[in-house]
């Protein structure tokens, strides 16, 4: 009886041995340290999300503000315009004040020659001489010739009067004296054509002829020019035309450093098709032949006054359209820029148009600003 009671204690107590138990520290202090720290370390985070929301700070405002950009620094010169002369400056080439060619009025041997090449001569002056045989016999034929229509016009008229010649025979008489008489002319104008003189006062430039030599009629024979004085031709564009007037003076430097005053004598009308430009003379006294013909000049005209400034060539700059100019600064500190015209140059700077007779013109700085920028101009003022 006791086995039966004994054997399910036994069969309890295998089942509990094979059944493993959890594992439990209560009996270690330490146990539960870390599940204390990472609730402190939880309400801490969540403590230092929320202080934002529990005690907002004094600067809430998280607008983001930019400062206004400063006027860029500029220097400036006051320039004041002052009257200036202006001119027309053009290159040219000096030409003789006549140039012609001499030609044969007759045909004939030449006889002599009395002239040489570069040799100067008078106006009238005698070149050379044809053989003048043929024109002496010519001459004489119509002399008698003259001299025999001469007798029958006067019997004619006589006959006439005594009544035994009629009108016709008359004006038959007066027609042969007149034949007669302009054959003589003709005669005595070749004559003269005999001689070949100078047509006015030069210089023998060529001269191709020889004694004994057959020069027909209409032949050129020479060419004689004069440079006293000289014509100095220079082209004019349109834009240009109307500064220059007759009378003008004009200053002329020649290749050869010759430099003379002239005046203007002329000033086209009609341009060139090809160039549309004008053409004008001025005419420089040359008395003693020093400065030649066909030689290059430069020639300066001055066509009046205007107020202009005195700049360097350095502040001139373009604007957006490409146009030169300058750029100042008005009373309000503000970029303007103005349109200029230079109209002399020197060495040390040039002299333009287009500003007002007083400008503070920007001298450093001008390539960083732009028209109507407010810029921060320099205290210091230079004046011109």
């Amino acid at each position: 009886m006791s086995k039966a009671v004994k054997a399910p204690q036994v069969d309890a107590e295998i089942a509990d041995i094979q059944t493993p138990a959890p594992l439990e520290f209560t009996s270690d202090k330490g146990a539960s340290r870390s599940t204390w720290i990472a609730a402190i370390l939880l309400v801490a985070i969540v403590a230092w999300m929320g202080s934002g929301f529990i005690f907002p700070s004094e600067n809430t405002d998280t607008t983001i503000t930019r400062e206004e950009p400063k006027p860029v620094a500029v220097a400036v010169s006051t320039s004041h315009a002052k009257t200036v002369t202006q001119f027309y400056r053009a290159e040219g080439q000096a030409l003789p004040d006549r140039d012609t060619k001499m030609r044969a009025e007759t045909s004939g041997d030449i006889a002599e020659v009395l002239v040489s090449k570069g040799q100067d001569v008078e106006a009238g002056a005698v070149i050379a001489r044809f053989d003048p045989t043929n024109n002496d016999a010519d001459a004489n034929r119509a002399n008698e010739e003259l001299a025999r229509a001469q007798r029958e016009f006067d019997n004619a008229e006589a006959l006439l009067e005594r009544g035994v010649s009629t009108k016709d025979r008359v004006a038959q008489a007066r027609a042969s004296l007149a034949a007669a008489q302009a054959s003589v002319i003709s005669i005595e104008q070749n004559a003269k054509s005999l001689t070949i003189t100078a047509p006015f006062a030069g210089r023998i430039e060529t001269l191709d002829l020889d004694e004994g030599e057959f020069v027909s009629t209409g032949s050129e024979v020479g060419r004689i020019v004069d440079i006293t004085p000289l014509t100095v031709a220079i082209q004019v564009p349109q834009q240009s035309l109307t500064r220059l007037a007759v009378g003008l003076p004009a200053q002329v430097r020649f290749i050869t450093g010759e430099e003379r005053v002239g005046t203007v004598s002329f000033v086209g009308t009609s341009a060139a098709s090809e160039t549309r430009t004008f053409l004008a003379e001025i005419t420089v006294e040359n008395q003693d032949g020093a400065v030649p013909a066909g030689i290059s000049a430069e020639v300066t005209i001055p066509t009046g006054e205007t107020n202009a400034h005195f700049l360097s060539p350095s502040i001139v700059s373009l604007n957006t359209e490409g146009t030169l100019g300058v750029k100042t600064v008005n009373a309000q500190n503000v970029v303007e820029f103005h349109k200029i015209e230079i109209v002399k140059a020197q060495i040390d700077g040039i002299w333009v148009t287009g500003l007002p007779d007083a400008a503070d013109v920007i001298t450093i700085g001008q390539g960083y600003v732009n028209e109507a920028e407010i810029v921060a101009p320099s205290a210091e003022v230079v004046g011109q």
